[in-house]
């Protein structure tokens, strides 16, 4: 038998091994429009308000409107429009699996070419939620004052045609305006995205641009519209051919971009949503008066550990984190990083268990059925992970040694060639700089770290330069497998 096309009129005939949403997508209506529908999103939120849709019918009304906004998302459309934007979300830890089909979205528009339809989406009241994960780099950020960057090339575009936003930032804006001269209620601006703070970094990215646009606007923003921070976490890889293809065959089911992802899920809200929101707490979400302590917790355990790991594997010719977390001396170093660098910066937070959370964040790296990729880590992850640690452990006296460790890994990875000359793909904004930055400094540390919009004036500290150089002259003369051996007696040796 061929595998069953997903859309909604075979919903009723899918494959037994394929979970159905237990209520009729046709009833759901838009309350939310969601910009970067990626798939961490439609692993994450869009699963948590599928869950509340399945127990309380009230929540139909809380339906996601996917927003297109970049070239890239054109594919995203292309695929999930011919199945009536279902698609499925497959779970997995070690040999098990879980695969169902998500039915939050309520459909797609797509304004990669044009904004007029989605704006005029988002003028209808019935809309009290943006959320959005587009990555640090939707928001137009100057990366060394992480405010609101006016020379980038979508915020002039922005400002030179603000009725037709290319950006997010630009996006919200606008539609923030329409709603305060239609005199409507403003939605809630809600931020996914790995960054500290997020919510008020999304807050003062928007009335940056508000106030380049109209001070009264800006003022209105500031009084009016909400922008809770919130903490996510769920390790979602990028979905491969072999995915789709898995799909087919094992549960009989054809669909163009399913998503896939672990079995853990965590999600930390800030509860000021004055417009209404979903009872996403009912399925598992948190709501608390301040996130900072949880976004604090992961962004220090989980992604540092996440970068350092990814950079270490990727050097020594890994292609998956559970392939790099199968090498006891990458293991080895995670915990002591954990243990001595990043986990000492922490503040107390409120009923979590660290030990815990350290193992389990040791376990969910190591998960094979996951498959998770060094190069979208490589790719995804904010150096800030690395040097946001590292400033606090040098203002408070404290030892980098690890930091330092996967900062040099880091450093040689952006030359773009591995010991041996092969390639390694490099993508970031000033990559070509980079290289030629790696290039001229070799074992020297200094030409990379004075980078000022990367590293500020922490790329001038002595005992950074010391401790990374040490490192990369490892990387460079001795090679990685030499330099995580020496890595790993420094490990043990320091815990006895």
């Amino acid at each position: 038998m061929p595998p069953i096309a997903l859309n909604r009129r075979n919903l009723p005939v899918l494959p037994p091994s394929v979970e159905r949403p237990r209520f009729d997508p046709a009833q759901v209506k838009a309350g939310i429009a969601h910009i970067g529908l990626g798939g961490f999103h439609r692993a994450h939120m869009a699963r948590y308000t599928q869950e509340l849709m399945e127990e309380d019918p009230q929540a139909l009304d809380w339906g996601i409107l996917g927003c297109l906004l970049v070239p890239n998302d054109r594919r995203m459309g292309e695929s999930l429009a011919p199945q009536d934007a279902l698609y499925t979300l497959v779970e997995r830890e070690g040999a098990q699996e879980r695969a169902r089909v998500i039915a939050s979205l309520v459909g797609l528009v797509d304004a990669t070419q044009s904004s007029e339809a989605l704006l005029a989406k988002l003028d209808d009241p019935a809309i009290r939620i943006i959320s959005l994960t587009v990555t640090e780099n939707g928001y137009c950020l100057n990366p060394a004052t992480k405010q609101l960057d006016p020379d980038h090339a979508l915020i002039r575009a922005d400002l030179e045609s603000p009725g037709n936003p290319r950006s997010a930032i630009g996006l919200i804006v606008e539609t923030l305006r329409r709603r305060k001269h239609a005199g409507t209620a403003p939605p809630t601006l809600l931020t996914c995205d790995n960054i500290q703070h997020n919510g008020e970094v999304l807050r003062r990215a928007v009335l940056a641009l508000a106030g380049l646009r109209d001070d009264a606007l800006a003022a209105w923003i500031e009084r009016e519209v909400a922008f809770p921070s919130t903490m996510v976490d769920r390790i979602t890889p990028v979905t491969a051919q072999a995915d789709i293809d898995e799909l087919a065959t094992r549960h009989g089911l054809a669909d163009r971009w399913p998503v896939i992802s672990e079995t853990f899920s965590q999600w930390v809200i800030e509860d000021r949503f004055p417009a209404g929101r979903p009872a996403w707490e009912q399925v598992g979400a948190q709501f608390v008066p301040d996130v900072a302590p949880y976004e604090f917790m992961k962004l220090r355990l989980l992604n540092a550990s996440h970068l350092a790991v990814s950079g270490l594997g990727q050097l020594a010719g890994y292609v998956t984190i559970d392939e790099s977390l199968a090498d006891p001396r990458i293991r080895a170093v995670m915990m002591a990083l954990m243990e001595r660098e990043t986990g000492p910066t922490l503040p107390d937070i409120p009923g979590v268990d660290l030990a815990a959370y350290k193992a389990r964040l040791i376990e969910r790296f190591a998960n094979p059925a996951i498959r998770d990729t060094v190069q979208r880590v490589n790719t995804d992850a904010p150096l800030n992970y690395l040097v946001d640690p590292i400033r606090d452990r040098l203002q408070s006296g404290g030892d980098v040694t690890f930091l330092a460790l996967a900062l040099a890994a880091w450093l040689r990875r952006v030359r773009g060639t591995d010991e041996q000359g092969k390639p390694i793909q490099v993508s970031h904004p000033i990559a070509e700089i980079l290289r030629e930055r790696a290039i001229e400094g070799g074992c020297d540390p200094r030409p990379l770290l004075s980078e000022r919009s990367l590293f500020g004036e922490l790329g001038d500290n002595p005992l950074l330069v010391e401790a990374t150089h040490r490192w990369l002259a490892s990387f460079y003369n001795l090679g990685t497998h030499h330099t995580l051996d020496e890595a790993e007696r420094l490990a043990s040796r320091r815990q006895g």
